[in-house]
């Protein structure tokens, strides 16, 4: 049998963007340098990384790229750039000498399945996470800033900055860029592919820097006393990736309200198609609100919070009491409902900040929603299954994809009231293909059934190994892996983490993020024999 892919080609190339993964690495090693911790955790990642990378590279030293191709290099890149982030994960945690490397034993991040969770759930921007003990006695600032780190690498896309920047990805960048981006597919902006890359990860990292700036000037305005430049950068790296990670334990929570306010329009504009922004900055200002994709985007959020506000102002969003086991207390609950109830202001922040956050599968908490009734808690599953737009940053089903399956129905009703009526599908003026529509049901439809079955088998590995753990939190559980979302319900919730799952559980999420990330048929297609086979 002779292999239809040449698999030497697609792994000289994850060579070329692992042995590139050393640069990046260098952010926590100064980092690390400026508040005096161990830099071993990253320079062993880096010698690493660069050995294997070189080593790859010298598979095919002119790779020829094409559909099947740019496939597989896409998933081994994932797969590969989450195995290595891992690295630095374990080295805190089993400690070399102390000469090299500081110690921590005790850490959970000592279980390879836990460090690989981790370093996936990061690098797909998924933010769920392991860590039960988030602080920076038990981890060092340069090992949390890997962490924020991953996320910002994750979140435009490792490959897309690759075909940006490497010179040896730009023929076949195209193949690479529609494997890997977010969404039914990613607009060409530029002539050349890599100059549309580049206009991506420019508006990217214009975004990230304009908030950092911001959330920093709150600190010296006086507005965010905790807000120090520390975690100004944490938070800037990680929301426009739509990726949720916190330096802090209590996420959002932990800062003022001003913060909150505006982390929201960010977690907009990261769940909004990159592209838009682009047309904007080059003299389109109108593009941005007669795209309708768009327009279905913000129309849905703004109903979604309507939704929340009035569960939380009503007191009908919060539980009266508190179950047992939760992650908050009587007091807790106390004081939220005695703000948000009747209080206009909180009730519509929380609500705005949740909705947008879980839309947008940043994953971010204003609260725990914990302590949410079970209305609001179905309000914000159905969120999950939502999405950001197509050539944006969030995960999830999308939602350009629900508006093609809502304007199709509203075709099949009127169809069948006219049967001799010829009523095609448009998005923004363009006829959309009968074959795009059918690859929409099918992923939809793959992906709601990948759900259901990843929520049964987390059930009953849960039972396996007498956790307890209610169908909401299997369900919740299995919809944030797949969906990038991150934080789920219960155990799993918001300022909770997903360290009682078994390894075997840990790892089966770990699949699913990394499925959901690349929307899942470009990494079925690649256990299929059809794609091997000539």
């Amino acid at each position: 049998m002779k292999l239809r892919v040449n698999y030497r080609a697609s792994l000289s190339l994850v060579g070329s963007v692992l042995k590139y993964l050393a640069v990046p690495l260098c952010i926590p090693v100064v980092t690390a340098l400026a508040y005096g911790e161990a830099v071993a955790p990253f320079v062993v990642t880096i010698a690493l990384t660069v050995a294997v990378g070189v080593g790859l590279e010298r598979l095919e030293p002119d790779p020829d790229i094409l559909a099947r191709e740019g496939f597989l290099m896409v998933g081994a890149t994932w797969l590969a750039v989450s195995l290595v982030g891992a690295v630095p994960y374990l080295v805190e945690a089993h400690g070399l000498p102390p000469v090299l490397a500081a110690t921590h034993p005790e850490s959970t991040l000592a279980n390879p399945a836990n460090a690989l969770f981790e370093s996936m759930s990061g690098f797909t921007t998924t933010g769920a996470t392991v860590l039960g003990d988030i602080s920076f006695e038990s981890h060092g600032r340069g090992i949390m800033m890997w962490r924020q780190l991953t996320q910002w690498l994750g979140g435009m896309g490792i490959v897309v900055l690759a075909v940006a920047i490497l010179p040896e990805l730009s023929v076949g960048g195209a193949q690479l860029m529609d494997a890997e981006a977010p969404g039914p597919g990613i607009e060409k902006l530029t002539p050349r592919i890599a100059e549309t890359a580049r206009a991506l990860w420019g508006a990217y990292l214009g975004f990230t820097i304009l908030e950092i700036g911001l959330l920093y000037a709150l600190h010296v305005g006086g507005l965010a006393p905790n807000m120090s430049a520390y975690n100004a950068i944490a938070h800037g790296l990680t929301t426009m990736p739509t990726g949720g990670f916190s330096p802090e334990a209590r996420s959002i929570e932990a800062f003022s309200a001003a913060v909150q306010w505006l982390v929201i329009p960010f977690m907009v504009a990261a769940g909004t198609n990159f592209a838009l922004f682009w047309h904007v900055l080059t003299g389109d200002s109108g593009r941005l609100f007669r795209d309708a994709e768009f327009r279905f985007y913000a129309g849905t959020l703004a109903v979604i919070t309507a939704l929340g506000a009035g569960l939380l102002f009503t007191g009908s969003g919060l539980v009266t009491s508190v179950p047992p086991g939760e992650t908050y207390d009587a007091a807790y609950l106390d004081a939220f409902r005695g703000t948000i109830v009747g209080g206009a202001e909180p009730a519509l922040r929380h609500a705005a900040f949740q909705a947008v956050s879980i839309v947008t599968t940043t994953g971010y908490a204003s609260m725990d929603f914990n302590s949410w009734s079970a209305p609001a808690q179905y309000l914000l599953l159905f969120a999950m299954f939502i999405g950001g737009s197509a050539g944006s940053t969030g995960g999830s089903v999308k939602i350009v994809r629900w508006y093609v399956i809502l304007k199709s129905v509203r075709r099949e009703l009127f169809t069948t009231a006219h049967p001799d009526a010829i009523r095609p599908v448009r998005l923004g003026g363009r006829t959309i293909d009968e074959r795009a529509i059918r690859g929409i049901y099918a992923f939809t439809l793959l992906y709601i059934v990948l759900f259901f079955v990843a929520t049964a088998l987390l059930f009953a590995d849960a039972t396996r190994i007498g956790q307890e753990l209610s169908v909401l939190e299997a369900m919740s559980a299995a919809a944030s892996t797949l969906g990038n979302v991150g934080p789920g319900f219960g155990t799993v919730g918001p300022m909770g983490s997903y360290i009682d799952f078994s390894n075997l559980g840990k790892l089966f999420m770990i699949a699913l993020m990394w499925a959901g990330r690349l929307e899942i048929i470009p990494v079925l297609v690649l256990f299929t024999p059809e794609y091997w086979q000539r």
